[in-house]
């Protein structure tokens, strides 16, 4: 068994958990020491009220109680009586509600906190309650920020170099098509003079015939490629007759003891703005990888809708071997493929067609292992 190489997006994943937890934990850590630290100042003030309390019997700097009592100008503290009925309060805001709205909503919040307990004699007991400053609570809220934050940065990231890296595949596609436009461009010249001389000996004008379609076809997939990475003009085609006209050639090519091909719609004359070239290639390829995963006697049908609100569904089923639901999205990506020959570019270009050129969309629409596959295309019109 292999180990796989861990990738930089595992790391950049890592790494970025690591410091979130970190923070938390560090950020955690800090305001549970503020919190000791906020409560051994609440009990150094309410030690200040209990001197205050006591001052005109002992002799005691007053200034002194004083200065603690006033130092608190940040943690917001209640001071009650022993029937919890509020004597004062300090460090919260009236300016929005009256005085007696906030002692009933302070005497709400205090219910179930645990007070500081003032014995300022025997039998009168006094309570302090306190609330956490408004620097702890945003402290508290810090490690979600920065985590939320860490979170972005990582997702622009991961979309920026995703974006690259799409960018780089468009390169290499559009420079493989059309370099291999310029490949194919001498030897289609040449054999297309090749038929004119074959006109002139006695040979069957069937055979001829034959011979020129094959080099047309060949001269129009040269055409295809080198449209690549350009933008199609588009046009307005019925796409019945384009999907006739394709199927007519695929038949011609196929075993027709093996493979059947149908064509069904609910209209003869369907409207849609099309690049002929190119979507002629989108059915091809989708009937061709059809015929490949049917292995033997099968067919291929495919049912064309046109819909009252300006959409065009084309689905074409075969009955071949299928495909796992897991794979429904693989299956579109660049060198994805099944096949022992082919460099899995078939389905990714004829996506690229669909989506990018055409406005539509293309999905598998189901499959079932060994019963066949039905791709989904939808067109606006």
């Amino acid at each position: 068994m292999t180990n796989k190489p861990i990738t930089w997006k595992y790391i950049l994943l890592f790494s970025a958990a690591l410091i979130g937890i970190t923070i938390v934990f560090v950020t955690s850590s800090l305001v549970k020491d503020f919190e000791i630290e906020e409560r051994k100042k609440v009990e150094i003030w309410a030690k200040g009220i209990q001197e205050l309390n006591s001052s005109l019997e002992r002799e005691i700097d007053f200034s002194f109680i004083s200065e603690v009592i006033e130092s608190n100008n940040t943690i917001p503290v209640i001071l009650t009586d022993s029937s919890f009925q509020i004597i004062s309060f300090k460090n919260i805001d009236t300016t929005k509600r009256g005085i007696k709205e906030v002692e009933n909503r302070l005497l709400n919040s205090i219910k179930n906190t645990t007070p500081i307990t003032l014995k300022l004699s025997d039998n009168d007991v006094n309570y302090i309650y306190y609330q956490t400053s408004i620097l702890l609570t945003k402290l508290a809220f810090y490690p979600i920020i920065q985590f939320a934050i860490l979170l972005i940065l990582a997702i622009v990231f991961y979309l920026f170099y995703k974006s690259i890296k799409n960018s780089e595949q468009n390169r290499v596609w559009v420079g493989m098509a059309r370099e291999t436009a310029h490949q194919l461009g001498t030897p289609v010249s040449s054999l297309l003079a090749w038929v004119e001389l074959i006109k002139l000996e006695n040979i069957p004008a069937s055979t001829i015939e034959i011979l020129e379609k094959d080099v047309m076809r060949l001269e129009r997939i040269t055409d295809r490629f080198s449209k690549i990475g350009s933008e199609p003009i588009l046009k307005e085609e019925n796409i019945v007759t384009l999907i006739d006209n394709t199927v007519q050639y695929l038949l011609n090519r196929v075993s027709k003891n093996k493979i059947t091909i149908s064509v069904k719609t609910n209209k003869d004359i369907i409207l849609v703005h099309l690049n002929n070239l190119l979507f002629e290639w989108v059915i091809e390829n989708i009937c061709k990888n059809a015929i490949d995963a049917i292995q033997g006697i099968g067919t291929v049908d495919i049912k064309i809708t046109s819909t009252p609100d300006n959409k065009v569904y084309i689905d074409i089923s075969d009955t071949g071997k299928g495909i796992y639901s897991k794979n429904f999205k693989n299956i579109f990506q660049p060198g994805y493929t099944t096949k022992t020959r082919g460099w899995g570019l078939g389905l990714s270009l004829t996506k690229r067609i669909v989506e990018n050129h055409h406005n539509g969309k293309i999905f598998v629409l189901n499959s079932e292992i060994g019963r066949g596959t039905t791709f989904r295309i939808i067109l606006p019109r």
